[in-house]
């Protein structure tokens, strides 16, 4: 196996890892714990359940750190085909993602405090609490529509890098491409007019598979050698 197909692998996993790890906060947990509307029931299901909420708060921050280390992965894999492009991709892939993730974690911890009750928090009556905690978690999912701004930039580059490499099929940056603006369009659209999100959502859907499609070449395909190796000699 070449350093290129290993680095491709390589890439792959952490991108598998960060699949496995984003959707415990993003779906798993709301769809379990939260009901829309209802405080008290949330903030009851999240007492209850607190080691699953709290996984979900650990979900986030490893997925933090995991995309510094795919988006350096995917920088030594395609730093060749354009150097300038690769470090627009760390910074709008790793970087910015990973600090977006650590800093929305303190909503999640504020709403566990309000839940549990602390001492110091006598002051409130226990509606009072609860409807705070579910501010917070409202505060979460606004976040989350301001993050996808930077899910959809980083596949830009990502996108032409992947296009111009010739041991990446060029179909996987085209569809990396309308994968950027499906999330742009998301984000937009629960910022702007978060009556019609619901609907976004299902019409860009297929679109968002581009990153799934993407992974899955890396960790099983890895990278055309043979094509590599030719344009080299």
């Amino acid at each position: 196996m070449t350093s290129t197909s290993r680095n491709a692998r390589v890439a792959g996993f952490l991108y598998l890892l960060l699949t496995i790890a984003a959707p415990i906060r993003l779906f798993l947990i709301p769809s379990t714990l939260f009901v829309h509307g209802d405080a008290t029931t949330t903030a009851s299901n999240i007492a209850a359940h607190e080691s699953l909420f709290r996984l979900g708060i650990v979900s986030d921050l490893f997925s933090g750190t995991i995309c510094i280390f795919l988006a350096l992965a995917l920088y030594r894999l395609l730093k060749g085909v354009d150097q300038n492009l690769a470090g627009l991709m760390v910074i709008l892939g790793g970087v910015f993602p990973a600090a977006t993730d650590f800093f929305i974690v303190l909503n999640d911890v504020a709403a566990l405090i309000l839940v549990r009750g602390a001492d110091f928090l006598s002051v409130f009556e226990k509606p009072q609490r609860d409807a705070l905690a579910m501010l917070f978690l409202r505060m979460h999912d606004q976040e989350i529509l301001a993050a996808e701004i930077f899910w959809g930039l980083w596949l830009f580059p990502l996108a032409i890098l992947v296009y111009r490499s010739h041991f990446l099929p060029r179909f996987l940056g085209v569809w990396l491409i309308i994968n950027g603006f499906a999330y742009l369009a998301l984000s937009f659209t629960g910022l702007l007019l978060p009556q019609y999100e619901d609907v976004v959502s299902n019409i860009v859907f297929p679109a968002q598979l581009g990153e799934v499609v993407f992974m899955l070449w890396l960790l099983v395909m890895g990278a055309r050698v043979q094509t590599v190796n030719a344009r080299a000699s």
